[in-house]
């Protein structure tokens, strides 16, 4: 016991040894123990900085950085027993597990340019029994990029049994507008976005799929019940067209509607409700303006036949992820559409009241940078990715 005591104290004094070098600017110790954190940033390991407080029109809640260091962040999923998965759009797939940040073995070839790479994640509707996973990318093929979507099993950092299930076609030249938010309907079927890839006359074509929401089953194949099924020169999994970038979807809380939001140029982003067979209407009407002048859009706002949106934002806030909140957390929030912003750096709240927005809310201005995904944990807080080099996940609580 004397020996136990004697050790400890020697313990002490050496710790405390090394605190006061610590202190010293000048020291090995110091400069060390800085080496070390710029090191755990940059390798994307998880943080729980102290939360800041913020003031909403209807709560005061906390933001808390849970990770930081991660590398373009696009989209986040969340896995039971407060298991991530979390995309980065230079290509590649992170596993935040029991505290730790791993690196997923098991990814196709992604063609990561400009704002083309790994993109969205969507977990199948059963995921606990077959433990299914679908993702979207950049792939480079004949012609050029394009966006594709996989499925694959994963197994503990690793993807299993990989099958790619959609290739939009044509591919082109360039890296702009590639869509690529995926969603799970309920129906079951996939519902994924793709943006018109900078090439406008395709949002309006229904032989190619850019510019269109495409919808399809699990396994990649066409329902039967699609709009444009049968109809020649059109490309099936179709379900609308007529959209410009759209980034974001999101099923309301009564389980049985989509709505889906897209980037419009110089003002016109849009939402809308998702509609079988609807025409969206870019390029030919819009409430966006041309980047090179002060000019409209093709033939105006509106036109008989084109659909009107639900909402839109001039000048632009380049939305991307956004969620319903559906948690009981933070029940003043309960069936508010939550909607991230690039441009502006923000997190819009929508307040909704059937088919209209009745309020509108900006939180967070210029506060954690460029807002890519928006999404609600399993533990009903509301969870932000920032895309930016040193992105981070955010999570959203009650002050209290």
């Amino acid at each position: 016991m004397r020996e136990w005591c004697t050790q400890f104290f020697k313990t002490i004094r050496s710790l405390e040894r090394f605190v006061i070098a610590m202190r010293q600017p000048d020291s090995k110790c110091y400069w060390f123990l800085v080496a070390i954190l710029v090191f755990t940033l940059k390798a994307g390991v998880p943080v729980q900085a102290a939360g800041r407080l913020f003031q909403s029109e209807k709560v005061t809640f906390r933001a808390t950085t849970v990770i930081a260091g991660l590398e373009h962040p696009w989209a986040v999923a969340f896995l039971p027993n407060d298991e991530m998965l979390i995309t980065e759009r230079p290509g590649r797939l992170r596993w935040y597990e029991n505290g730790k940040l791993h690196q997923v073995i098991g990814l196709p070839e992604i063609t990561a340019e400009r704002q083309g790479g790994l993109l969205d994640i969507a977990l199948h509707p059963n995921f606990p029994v077959n433990q299914t996973v679908c993702f979207s990318y950049s792939a480079t093929g004949d012609g050029g990029v394009g966006t594709e979507i996989a499925c694959a099993e994963f197994d503990r950092g690793r993807l299993l049994d990989l099958r790619v299930i959609f290739r939009a076609v044509p591919k082109s030249r360039g890296g702009v507008h590639f869509g690529s938010r995926l969603l799970f309907g309920p129906d079951g079927h996939l519902y994924a976005t793709l943006g018109e890839r900078g090439v406008r006359p395709q949002a309006q074509n229904l032989g190619t799929h850019p510019g269109s929401v495409v919808r399809i089953t699990e396994k990649g194949s066409v329902p039967p019940d699609n709009p444009f099924v049968g109809q020649k020169n059109a490309q099936p999994e179709i379900f609308t067209y007529g959209n410009r970038n759209p980034q974001g979807m999101a099923l309301e809380l009564s389980g049985n509607r989509i709505w889906m939001h897209e980037h419009g140029p110089r003002g016109g982003d849009e939402l809308n409700i998702l509609q079988s067979g609807a025409n969206y209407g870019w390029p030919v009407i819009s409430f966006g303006k041309e980047y090179w002048g002060p000019v409209r859009v093709g033939e105006g706002t509106h036109k008989p036949g084109m659909q009107q949106p639900v909402y839109y934002w001039v000048p632009s806030i380049a939305p991307s992820g956004m969620t319903f909140y559906r948690g009981d957390r933070i029940p003043d929030w309960r069936g508010n559409l939550f909607v991230g912003s690039l441009k502006f750096e923000l997190l819009v709240r929508l307040e909704i009241d059937g088919d209209q927005v009745v309020n509108e809310e900006r939180l967070l201005i210029g506060t954690f940078g460029r807002i890519r995904d928006v999404r609600e944990g399993l533990d009903g807080l509301l969870y932000l990715l920032t895309d930016e080099k040193d992105g981070k996940l955010i999570r959203l609580e009650p002050a209290d």
